[in-house]
This record gives structure tokens, C-alpha cells and sequence, in this order.
């Protein structure tokens, strides 16, 4: 598991009324490490927030540390 995906869900988890139902996929290659976010219905609006500036300050976290590790990082909630 790299230190994004950790970084992610960890964030997700202490957001989430349902923290059992996150579940959180990692496809990585070997320039970019896409992560695929899955929550509970309920949890929805609250990952995505008002605007969606929640999931894009998750982004802008994940990228500044996929970047450290040379890696463009691409996170999106299905």
C-alpha cells in the first residue's frame, strides 16, 4: 500500500459516518497511481462537500504527495 493510499484513507475514514462501507482501490502504474474512492450513499455529499472543496483539497493533498514520489495522482469517487 503506497503512502498516498493511506494518506486518502485515512482522510475518508474520519470523514465518513460509515467508516466500515469506504473502500478505497489503487491502480498504479509506473508514472501515475490512480485511486478509485467507494462510500456509503449517506456519505456522499459529505466526501464531496460544499462546491466539492472537500474531494478537491483530498486531490490537491494526494497530488502534493504523489508528486514527492514522482508520480501523478488521480483520485475520484464512483
Amino acid at each position: 500500500m503506497s503512502a498516498v493510499k493511506d494518506l486518502v484513507e485515512y482522510m475518508t475514514k474520519a470523514l465518513a459516518d460509515k467508516p466500515d462501507a469506504v473502500n478505497l482501490s489503487e491502480i498504479e502504474g509506473e508514472t501515475s497511481i490512480m485511486l478509485e474512492l467507494r462510500v456509503s450513499p449517506e456519505d456522499m455529499g459529505r466526501m464531496i462537500g460544499r462546491e466539492g472543496r472537500t474531494i478537491n483539497a483530498m486531490r490537491s493533498l494526494a497530488r502534493v504527495l504523489g508528486a514527492k514520489m514522482g508520480k501523478k495522482v488521480t483520485l475520484e469517487i464512483v
